[in-house]
């Protein structure tokens, strides 16, 4: 999720253009992915790995713990469990993703050149939050369930991949139990996106300011949207916990995000919202900042071939 129009060799601030945001973003979402994967999945499994009964050990004691325990048991390709599933989708949600935010900020613009404030780019983000959602929580419901199953004493492997998750899952509940989570993952990316976005643009915009340039170079810009990964993660984190908890669980345990959070806040207590905060930070940064060099990679291939795009 990134700003491309800003990182374009170009001295004026064009008007947001949703459709090359959505190519481009689709391809930078790709290259998030291949690099990240392996940390999402330690963070899930922090997250929702099973209470540990009195006196008993947790079943992992951390994030190195469970990278850990992961290879030794499941080999490297543990890690890349549930991949299949957000590396089929990603193409459409981040190109949503930033086709929302284009069209969020094209529709505050007033001129070919207007430049927005922060609040009206907050509000954009936010935007594009609302956007991917629909097409977001079907694969991160059906990427949950492939990265917790089996883990644990007695995990049952119920689920042989992708399709089988989803057919399974729909014979089970219809379109309910696919979408399951959807208000959660809704309610962790309208907010986290806006910072990411807002974060972006308030780091490029100093950038300039300081070195006196009219445009972001590609090494800054990278560097802008590692950081913007990481606050987006900071806003999306507690949300984040609740999602994962409610999309791995059994039917009929929770009746909803409210729920999640009573049960959390009285078992676990409230520093649980940041469970997994470590491998999440560690796997912000350059997975947002391999987004930055895809979608610039995607940028430099569009100037070649259509340069008035």
């Amino acid at each position: 999720m990134a700003v491309v129009e800003k990182v374009q060799n170009t001295p004026t601030e064009r008007k947001a253009n949703p459709l090359k945001s959505f190519i481009t973003g689709g391809f930078g979402g790709i290259c998030n992915v291949l690099s990240g994967h392996p940390l999402d999945t330690i963070k899930v499994r922090l997250q929702t790995m099973p209470r540990p009964a009195p006196g008993e050990q947790p079943l992992y004691r951390g994030t190195f713990d469970c990278a850990a325990k992961t290879i030794r048991n499941e080999g490297v390709r543990g890690l890349y469990k549930g991949m299949s599933a957000p590396l089929t989708g990603v193409a459409p949600i981040f190109a949503m993703c930033f086709a929302g935010y284009a069209l969020g900020k094209r529709l505050q613009q007033r001129g070919e050149e207007a430049k927005l404030t922060y609040p009206q780019i907050f509000v954009a983000g936010s935007f594009s939050g609302l956007f991917s959602t629909f097409i977001m929580a079907p694969g991160e419901r059906i990427k949950v369930l492939l990265q917790t199953q089996g883990i644990g004493p007695g995990g049952e492997k119920k689920y042989n991949g992708m399709i089988d998750c989803a057919v399974k899952l729909y014979k089970e509940g219809g379109l309910r139990s696919v979408f399951k989570g959807s208000c959660a993952t809704m309610l962790r990316d309208m907010p986290a996106n806006g910072l990411y976005f807002l974060s972006y643009e308030i780091l490029t915009d100093e950038y300039k300011r300081r070195f006196n340039r009219p445009i972001v170079d590609l090494v800054p810009a990278i560097v802008a949207g590692g950081l913007a990964g990481i606050f987006y993660w900071i806003g999306g984190m507690p949300a984040d916990v609740l999602k994962n908890r409610l999309q791995s669980a059994p039917e009929g345990k929770f009746n909803g995000i409210r729920d999640v959070f009573k049960d959390l806040a009285k078992n676990d207590g409230l520093s649980a919202l940041y469970r997994g905060f470590t491998p999440v930070i560690i796997r912000a940064f350059p997975a947002n900042a391999a987004t930055f060099f895809g979608i610039e990679l995607a940028n430099a291939f569009l100037r070649q071939v259509a340069p008035d795009f």
